[in-house]
């Protein structure tokens, strides 16, 4: 029955890949004649089809989510009207409350465990810490200043830079072979201190775009992040294990979150979108491979070793998009300071992709030849 069930998925996962093949091949018709307006359905088709087919294929197993990203961002743009209202209820409502379920399940995964590392090794997440709350707002406020966005815009990508880690980066750092336990550590104290040190550094670095109020802003990142990373860590503390279904779920419906965050907000900017979305998409990609290498170059600086170097690279240049999405809401700005968080999720989990394959490699190499001399 498993030989017939593992037969099965293999035949299901190389129909997707065949399906996304032709839609690919339309959709290059398509824009061959010049007709990519009317491509949508078979651009999104492709995109989506390829991400079930890379669920099938475990070297790119990991990019399958991108990829869906990317079909949720394609599939925005091209009927925003999906994601704007229905029957008259604003989906933009919906972004605070999503983020803070994505918040619940980051505490109800988090515990006494997770923060070990800080006594074992502090150094490394103090590293960790200041690379973040250091090198990335410094880094979105050189490129806001050397961009001529519209100022909401520019400001967004410095909010971005002043986000705390992305709580993906301890999947990423699995996947790259180096200290999960570090890169979780570092996740949960970049959140746990971001209500305080994201108001101050917007006020620092992004005052002479946008108006910042400090005290408002630090206000609605308790409700959106502290409250609810409590009620998980309550919810880890007295229930984990005994609701199985929902420790289960989390992940997913964390990732769902995400998606639907993505498309509101791509459906919401996407007149700008179109109009700077190239500029914008290098913009957010150097911020984030900058994120890496100064990441990397500063814990090499402070005499870390090996693995927290990558640990610590990977944290830094991998931001809470759907947190800044949900701080950009409660601005009142989603259609712009918004935006480069959106448009952050799909590159993101690309770049973090390839380097942790990358690593990945390299730590197998390091592993056989460490053998092959003993």
């Amino acid at each position: 029955m498993d030989n017939v069930e593992k037969m099965s998925k293999n035949l299901f996962y190389k129909a997707a890949l065949a399906l996304s093949l032709i839609c690919l091949m339309v959709t290059l018709g398509m824009i061959f004649e010049d007709n990519i307006s009317s491509a949508g359905p078979f651009f999104v088709t492709f995109l989506i089809a390829l991400s079930i087919s890379f669920r099938g294929i475990p070297a790119l197993k990991g990019l399958a989510f991108t990829v869906f990203i990317l079909g949720v961002s394609a599939t925005a743009l091209y009927y925003p009207v999906l994601f704007t209202s229905v029957n008259g209820f604003e989906l933009a409502l919906l972004i605070t409350p999503l983020v803070q379920l994505i918040m619940f399940g980051t505490g109800s995964s988090m515990g006494y465990k997770d923060f070990v590392e800080l006594y074992k090794s502090p150094k490394s997440v103090i590293v960790g810490v200041l690379a973040q709350f250091i090198i990335m707002p410094l880094l979105g406020f050189l490129l806001a200043k050397a961009t001529d966005f519209p100022p909401e815009i520019s400001a967004g990508i410095i909010l971005l830079g002043c986000a705390p880690t992305s709580v993906t980066a301890s999947l990423f750092a699995y996947l790259a072979k180096a200290n999960v336990a570090l890169a979780i550590t570092v996740t949960s104290l970049t959140t746990l201190l971001a209500p305080l040190l994201i108001p101050l550094l917007m006020k620092l670095f992004a005052d002479g775009f946008i108006e910042i109020d400090v005290l408002g802003m630090m206000w609605g990142m308790i409700k959106m992040v502290l409250l609810p990373i409590a009620a998980g860590l309550l919810f880890n503390k007295l229930l984990s294990g005994r609701a199985k279904w929902l420790d289960a779920s989390m992940p997913y419906v964390s990732m769902f979150g995400v998606a639907l965050i993505v498309a509101i907000i791509m459906a919401a900017g996407r007149d700008s979108i179109l109009n700077i979305g190239f500029t914008l998409l290098m913009v957010v990609l150097v911020h984030n491979l900058l994120g890496y290498l100064f990441g990397y170059l500063g814990a090499r600086l402070c005499r870390l070793n090996e693995r927290d170097c990558r640990t610590i690279a990977i944290a830094t240049g991998m931001q809470n998009a759907g947190l800044v999405s949900g701080i950009a809401k409660v601005m009142g700005k989603i259609a712009t300071v918004g935006l480069a968080s959106a448009i952050c999720g799909p590159i993101m989990g690309l770049t973090a992709s390839v380097l942790a394959s990358y690593w990945s490699g390299l730590a197998a190499k390091e592993n056989s030849g460490n053998e092959t001399v003993g």
